[in-house]
């Protein structure tokens, strides 16, 4: 009589890795979170679709310093260091631009001097209160460009006298173009506060520029 043995089947579990082109932000983030060190290739595609965010911040707040490469290459290794620490991975943006904003005001607080911080083309206070940041037209006469260059260094002194929490609302909002919410966001604090800073930020703009033009 024959005796039948049971055979045992050994099923190896198949793990498919999906091309982090393919993934959502929201996924990259995970991967990347997942082990002791960020995924590599998860953080190349993160590092390639949040570059140009981080370049457009450093040139909007520094567009003349000549180190901006230097300076983006410091948040993403902010970045990868801390991006472990990221609880909400959906607002992975908003935290970005923190880090960019606060890396800027750290190496501004470094620096003795700063020329030209801000790029603004001869920015006009509106009747409702917001700038206009529009140069009337491409060719002034020379007149017209001594004007803007002197009111341009009147906003620039203006800028940099204001209280740094001013500056950075002021800056994101104006230059920037971000929503109220995303500035609370990014400062941390409550959205009243953010509009509050704004509006005291524009009116100390407009007293400083207004004693400006009409010394003139």
């Amino acid at each position: 009589m024959s005796q039948s043995i049971p055979a045992t089947w050994s099923t190896a579990e198949v793990t498919v890795q999906v091309q982090p082109e393919k993934l959502s932000n929201y996924d990259l983030i995970l991967r990347c979170q997942a082990d002791l060190r960020p995924d590599r290739a998860a953080f190349a595609e993160l590092l390639r679709r949040y570059q140009s965010h981080v370049e457009k911040i450093l040139y909007h707040l520094a567009p003349d310093w000549q180190d901006r490469a230097d300076l983006a290459q410091e948040v993403w290794i902010r970045v990868y260091r801390n991006i472990k620490r990221l609880q909400e991975p959906v607002k992975f943006r908003g935290w970005l631009s923190r880090i960019a904003t606060n890396l800027f005001y750290d190496e501004l607080r470094k620096r003795k001097r700063v020329s030209n911080p801000l790029s603004l083309d001869a920015p006009r206070m509106m009747d409702d209160g917001e700038m206009d940041w529009e140069i009337a037209s491409d060719n002034p006469s020379p007149d017209e460009d001594m004007t803007t260059r002197e009111f341009y260094e009147q906003l620039h002194e203006a800028i940099a006298d204001l209280p740094e929490v001013f500056r950075t609302t002021i800056v994101l909002r104006e230059i920037e173009g971000m929503a109220y919410e995303e500035i609370a966001e990014i400062t941390g604090v409550s959205l009243g506060t953010v509009k509050s800073r704004i509006a005291r930020a524009r009116q100390r703009l407009q007293s400083q520029l207004q004693n400006y033009l009409d010394g003139r």
